[in-house]
């Protein structure tokens, strides 16, 4: 059994504070957390709401029916009480007025003033949701705590209290397991597998919604000895990371699509110097400024062919809070090994969910730095670009071997890195770049699969719809539904991995693809690289993630 709470309200009504004392109380009671948020481009106003999903089972997606809404306007009300179980509740003040018999309307206003502070009426209306639920508050002054100093802890503490005494118990929940687990979004797991890296330079210009991996290590610059730098614009940030690893050190930047295409060119330059570099890119819709805070999976064919001409690199979708931490790592071993950009897909679903998980295990962390050991010799020159059969050159950080210059430049150039205008140089530089891609195939990671082995419906999804999509499988196997059900998601799209693809479409009758863009941007590189085509597809472009829900009712609508 699982509840879902929504908490909504205006900019600035505190829905995240509430939001987030209610999280960290139900992780500390043992239970199982999804949280999604919606928000507006504004400071100020509009209708901005979080959902929290809780449980006593891991839970990978949010649903569309709510058990609860605190709401901190009317608009919460009248937006969202269609989706209200029928022996759901409404908390609000009691100045909000609205005839469904499921609102409770609550002094809450009064419960702060009474707790010494007119602001923590949200906090009141969490205490009275904790008390409906019979949800204990053990430990609740120390999630306090970490929120507020002394004295705002102990008014918010008083409201929480106050707000409990206004309602009287509906349920008794109780969590079936201890709080062994940790916390954490999709971003804060991509900067701390950063940290896990080894990275020790982080460039970026804010871009909702990548911003928060910058905030994230900025705030961790002493303790984990990296230099996080906000540039003046876009392609100001790229450069200096790829100055950074030139130097190196291992070097990562981070943007939204509109970042991304500003830093095409540099992208390039990446790739000609053959300069390790990771890249996060947390997609939100376009063209252009689109829908800033929401969420797609619109970039994936951008990224892939970005900057002018023919160079190497990979693309990983992160899948979720645990598989963005280990790719992160991976992002930057691949990087060093082949020394060619490696780029991050995530998108505004994944990065701002947070989710509990169990801590991630650091013993699988493979920090090994690939940077190629040259030995030099005074009568043999050093050959940056020295053609091999692997594709990989010999690389030395500058200043590690007097009286060797490493050469690099954006211009075509030879094994030593001076500039040619050779065709025969020009074919060995893009074949012996090019070579690198064989190689990297060998170590591509297939992806996840979920559901029946013998499947006659498969569905093909990839990055932040992995929950999502693998929830929906459940639900359709369970519920008997017609066919046999099964579901591959993607984390490495390009190179593409083959091996899956071709062994479980061969037995499929149908199989769907379910993206949030209008094309079906992973259909066409799985048809473009297989030759397998999808027979029909689910998308969803209006810049709000799908949900277990939503895929199960469009799939039973096509089978």
């Amino acid at each position: 059994m699982n509840y879902n709470i929504l908490i909504g309200g205006a900019a600035g009504q505190g829905i995240d504070t509430i939001s987030a004392v209610l999280e960290k109380i139900l992780k500390r009671q043992g239970f199982q957390v999804f949280t999604i948020r919606d928000y507006m481009s504004r400071v100020r106003g509009g209708h901005n709401f979080i959902q929290i999903r809780f449980g006593s089972e891991q839970l990978f997606s949010h649903t569309e029916q709510l058990d609860g809404i605190v709401a901190m306007n009317g608009e919460t009300v009248e937006y969202h009480i269609e989706r209200l179980k029928p022996d759901g509740f409404v908390i609000c003040d009691k100045e909000i007025q609205n005839p469904d018999s499921r609102c409770i309307g609550l002094p809450l206003k009064q419960a702060a003033v009474a707790a010494g502070n007119s602001r923590t009426a949200g906090i009141a209306a969490a205490g009275s949701v904790l008390e409906l639920l019979g949800i204990a508050d053990t430990e609740t002054e120390a999630v306090l705590g970490g929120f507020f100093n002394e004295e705002l802890s102990d008014q918010n503490f008083k409201a929480l209290k106050e707000g409990r005494k206004l309602v009287e118990k509906r349920k008794q929940i109780q969590a079936a397991a201890e709080d062994t687990s940790i916390l954490i979004n999709g971003n804060e797991a991509v900067a701390l597998g950063a940290v896990a890296a080894d990275c020790k330079f982080y460039s970026a210009y804010p871009m909702t919604p990548s911003t928060s991996i910058m905030d994230y290590l900025a705030s961790k610059m002493l303790d984990a000895e990296i230099v996080v730098e906000q540039a003046e614009d876009e392609i100001a940030a790229i450069n200096m990371a790829i100055g950074a690893s030139y130097a190196g050190v291992r070097a990562m930047t981070g943007t939204s699509g509109g970042g991304f295409a500003l830093k095409v060119e540099a992208l390039g330059l990446s790739g000609m110097l053959e300069v390790p570099l990771v890249i996060a890119e947390v997609q939100r819709p376009g063209p252009t400024t689109g829908l800033p805070t929401r969420t797609e999976q619109s970039d994936l064919r951008f990224v892939i062919s970005a900057s002018q001409g023919e160079f190497p690199r990979m693309v990983i979708a992160l899948r979720n809070v645990e598989d963005a931490f280990f790719q992160t790592v991976r992002a930057f071993n691949l990087a060093d090994k082949y020394q060619l950009p490696v780029i991050l897909l995530s998108d505004q679903f994944l990065s701002d969910t947070t989710v509990t998980v169990k801590p991630f295990d650091l013993s699988l962390v493979e920090r090994d730095k690939h940077i190629a050991v040259h030995n030099y010799q005074e009568d043999k020159p050093y050959l940056r670009y020295e053609v091999t059969p692997t594709g990989i050159s010999p690389r030395i950080i500058p200043g590690k071997n007097p009286g060797v210059t490493v050469l690099v430049d954006s211009d075509e150039h030879d094994e030593s890195g001076h500039i040619t205008e050779s065709a025969e140089v020009r074919v060995q530089m893009v074949d012996k770049r090019m070579r690198k891609l064989e190689l990297l195939k060998e170590e591509l990671q297939e992806p996840d699969f979920f559901g029946n082995e013998d499947c006659e419906v498969l569905l093909l999804a990839w990055g932040s719809a992995w929950g999502p999509v693998k929830e929906a499988v459940d639900m359709l196997n369970k519920a008997g539904a017609k066919g046999r059900y099964g579901a591959l998601i993607f984390g490495d799209i390009w190179p593409l991995p083959e091996k899956l693809i071709r062994e479980k479409a061969r037995n499929a009758k149908k199989i769907i693809n379910v993206e949030q863009n209008a094309t079906g941007q992973l259909a066409a590189v799985i048809a473009e690289v297989t030759g397998i085509f999808c027979h029909d597809s689910i998308l969803k472009y209006d810049g709000r993630p799908m949900s277990s829900q939503f895929i199960y009712e469009k799939v039973r609508g096509k089978v």
